[in-house]
């Protein structure tokens, strides 16, 4: 489409990427097919092309308002239209541009913003957020539902993990709340690894991939905690790692934008990229790896549910269910797999309605199969699918652990 830019929008950092975005868009509507809130809702300025249409707007010098800044909140960034969009529109960086804008000029209720830092004060903290899971457990009962229905069942106690000992050496990125809400995600992904010959390295040091300040009104701060965890990672990779891996497809997207989001910083530009090209979903890993030799045939009946950050962002859809259905699992057919959850990391907590709508639809296609369980790679998700109480929903990596000789 043809832009004209104002001068004011020609100032910012990245108005030559929005502009080449903007112009890639030939606005035929292919993506509303599979926009999930499109679907729900109807309504033009809730799918990708009117998105587009209003930050295109904005930056050509329109106003931005408030009801523009809620079409905008309530896109998940599924990125299902890009997977879907015949001219290859960058959808979400363009979101992230316009977002940056109108939030700028637009403030938000005060409601909004308690909200949004505390979220961005609670997730980022592993201790914090440990210790407050523990305290909700105790007062769960007294809890109302929409916050109870947040907290895990059940948890199973994530058990030893392998001192490293091998040649073969990667770093895994630890998390925000998965070691509050699924602690053995990460313990199991380092056993399996383990018995394929390769040592996962603690870097204490690397926090928070970033992604959720950087979609919550603070792309500043995201960037920073990047910039972090690329310090603690570095020494590590000079030294061999062989690959940064990721058990939450949400980080790992997020941290393979590392060398886009972070080229115009003469510091860590070429750093950023390097990491962003060693940064592997667990999927990655294992699918080269003969986990045959390591794992006992199975033949349990399971759902996976492949999250958007995998299957839209990685372009990574169907490698899970092709390393489980190696090792003999009974994967079932989950119709319209393609779309959203509702998780799309804080979305369930902002957008608490849309988010359970989308749920429910995600968990009527998932149980269809009947499965004994529902195994996916992303822990918003798990959380998120688990929170309606109906069949149990675990990261694949442990059903492999599982299943080791």
């Amino acid at each position: 489409m043809q832009t004209n830019l104002s001068e004011q929008s020609k100032l910012l950092p990245r108005a030559e990427e929005a502009d080449k975005i903007l112009r890639t868009c030939v606005h035929c509507g292919f993506c509303n097919a599979t926009c999930p809130t499109y679907q729900l809702l109807g309504d033009e300025l809730d799918g990708p092309r009117g998105r587009i249409y209003l930050i295109k707007q904005v930056l050509e010098g329109a106003p931005a308002t408030a009801k523009a800044q809620l079409h905008l909140d309530r896109c998940l960034t599924c990125r299902n239209c890009e997977t879907t969009c015949p001219s290859g529109v960058d959808y979400h960086n363009l979101l992230d541009i316009g977002r940056a804008v109108i939030d700028q000029a637009v403030p938000r209720p005060a409601s909004q913003r308690l909200l949004r830092q505390g979220l961005r004060a609670l997730a980022p903290n592993p201790h914090l957020f440990k210790t407050l899971l523990q305290i909700g457990a105790t007062f769960r009962p007294l809890l109302p539902r929409g916050i109870e229905a947040k907290l895990p069942h059940d948890l199973p106690a994530a058990g030893e993990r392998p001192a490293p000992r091998h040649a073969r050496r990667v770093l895994m990125l630890e998390g925000c709340v998965q070691p509050g809400l699924s602690p053995n995600t990460n313990a199991a992904t380092a056993r399996v690894l383990d018995r394929l010959g390769i040592s996962v390295i603690p870097t204490p040091d690397a926090g928070c991939c970033g992604a959720l300040d950087y979609h919550l009104d603070a792309q500043a701060m995201g960037l920073d905690r990047a910039r972090r965890n690329i310090d603690a990672w570095w020494p590590h990779l000079e030294n061999g790692a062989e690959a940064i891996v990721q058990t939450a497809s949400g980080c790992g997207a997020f941290i393979k934008d590392y060398g886009h989001l972070l080229e115009r910083d003469p510091v860590y530009a070429a750093k950023a990229q390097r990491v962003s090209e060693l940064a592997l979903d667990l999927v990655q890993v294992l699918a080269e790896e003969p986990l045959e030799r390591v794992c006992a045939a199975t033949d349990q009946r399971i759902a996976f549910h492949c999250p958007c950050t995998l299957q839209h962002a990685q372009k990574l859809g169907g490698a899970v269910e092709a390393v489980l259905t190696r090792l003999g699992f009974n994967l079932t057919a989950v119709p319209d797999s393609h779309l959203c959850c509702g998780s799309a990391g804080t979305y369930s907590i902002t957008q608490p309605e849309l988010a359970r709508q989308l749920r429910d639809n995600k968990l009527n296609a998932l149980e269809s199969g009947h499965p004994e369980v529902i195994a996916t790679a992303n822990i918003g998700c798990q959380s998120h699918l688990n929170s309606a109480g109906r069949t149990p929903v675990r990261h694949w990596i442990e059903l492999v652990d599982q299943a080791l000789r």
